[in-house]
């Protein structure tokens, strides 16, 4: 008996020294979490209960318990390197199957899918069509290689203030006259094929038309668009004509095979005051084509890319999952573990939502294991598996001794 006692405790030594090892040697492991080997006594058990003299059987492992402590924080300068502050795991699309881990080592592969060293695909919320995430389906996060498409000028912001006390030039408006206009400015737009041009707007005071009236000019690529647009100021330097301080200008054809232009020139913000001509600001809301130049992604998970127009586009929201026993999950190796019915139902939601963490982008989030206190654990687990030892090495003395018995 005393044997088979003492060869329980071997092997539960054995498998604690085990389980510490294991966490040593995964100390510098990203998103790895340390293990706890449980024991339990082992005692037989009788048809009507137990006796009050009886001695246990030994011991056993009852389990090797999973802590999911956080770990400390590592930043790195790699964007897709991700690491979650808080509770939950990203989750993983491992050839059809879904898996859980806490290591954010991403890259992109061939095809442009953001994965981990396991070929395991990165699961976001994909985009709605009104600007939020459906988070009612997963989707491989995908980094799209194609150009940001233009988009056309359809509208220029100006800003500016007008002289209050300009004089109109003695001849009609000529482009290509100095002389016959007061003040200038200019601004790039853009077609619907991402081309630029130069719109120029020219401003002529008008005093026939009263003595705060103005008109406008505007010349794409140096051709006049439609006509002179009148404009009028109260006396108190504000627009009134147009009453909205809008201007739809004619539709103009550039030749190049992008569509006509049809640009409103918004002047809602301009004014008459003092003797300075400024342009504050000169806003229009069309750009070029765009190539990817990197991805951004906030604590609350989504991924934006980031285009060389100024661009920029919502590929997805990140997907955390978190698990009400989290000890129940499945270890599958490489960091990932897969649910269980011990785990209890998946809880998936966005990052920062109900009680999951938020995403720290260039960071890694390093193994929890405290070398100092395993390496204690390992000195315990030692001087146990000694005490056992020492106890067979009794028990075989006491055994030799009987059978010396004559």
């Amino acid at each position: 008996m005393a044997f088979s006692i003492a060869l329980s405790g071997l092997n539960a030594a054995s498998a604690d020294l085990s389980t510490t090892g294991n966490n040593i040697a995964n100390a510098n492991t990203t998103g790895f979490k340390e293990s706890r080997a449980q024991f339990a006594d082992v005692f037989p058990t009788q048809g009507q209960g137990l006796g009050g003299s009886q001695i246990g059987s030994g011991v056993r492992v009852s389990g090797i318990a999973q802590q999911f402590d956080q770990g400390n924080i590592d930043f790195t300068d790699n964007s897709l390197d991700l690491a979650i502050s808080g509770s939950g795991f990203f989750t993983l699309d491992d050839g059809g199957t879904l898996v859980y881990s806490r290591a954010g080592a991403f890259g992109v592969d061939r095809e442009g899918f953001v994965v981990n060293q396991s070929n395991q695909r990165l699961q976001v919320f994909p985009p709605s069509a009104n600007g939020s995430f459906d988070t009612g389906s997963l989707a491989d996060l995908a980094l799209s290689s194609s150009e940001n498409p233009p988009q056309a000028t359809s509208s220029i912001n100006v800003n500016a203030n007008l002289p209050a006390d300009a004089v109109q030039p003695a001849a009609a408006f000529d482009i290509s006259d100095a002389e016959t206009y007061n003040h200038t400015t200019s601004a790039t737009i853009y077609d619907s094929l991402g081309a630029s041009h130069a719109a120029t707007l020219y401003f002529v005071k008008d005093d026939a038309a009263g003595p705060n009236a103005w008109n406008v000019h505007t010349a794409v690529d140096g051709q006049v668009v439609g006509g002179a647009s009148p404009l009028a100021y109260s006396t108190s330097g504000q627009i009134v004509t147009p009453a909205n301080g809008e201007i739809a200008l004619p539709a103009h054809a550039l030749g190049n095979g992008a569509d006509d232009l049809s640009i409103t020139l918004d002047l809602s913000d301009s004014t008459q005051f003092g003797s300075q001509f400024g342009v504050t600001s000169l806003r229009q809301d069309g750009f070029a084509a765009g190539r990817l130049t990197g991805i951004e992604i906030t604590e609350q998970g989504v991924v934006q890319a980031r285009f060389s127009n100024g661009q920029s586009s919502p590929l997805g929201q990140l997907a955390l999952t978190q698990f009400p026993n989290a000890q129940g999950l499945q270890h599958l190796g490489d960091t990932t573990w897969g649910d269980t019915f011990a785990a209890g139902q998946a809880l998936r939601g966005a990052p920062g939502s109900a009680d999951l963490g938020v995403i720290q982008s260039g960071a890694l989030e390093s193994s929890n294991v405290d070398l100092t206190e395993q390496l204690v654990n390992m000195i315990t687990a030692q001087r146990n598996f000694q005490a056992n030892a020492q106890m067979i090495s009794t028990s075989d003395a006491i055994t030799q001794t009987i059978i010396n018995i004559r």
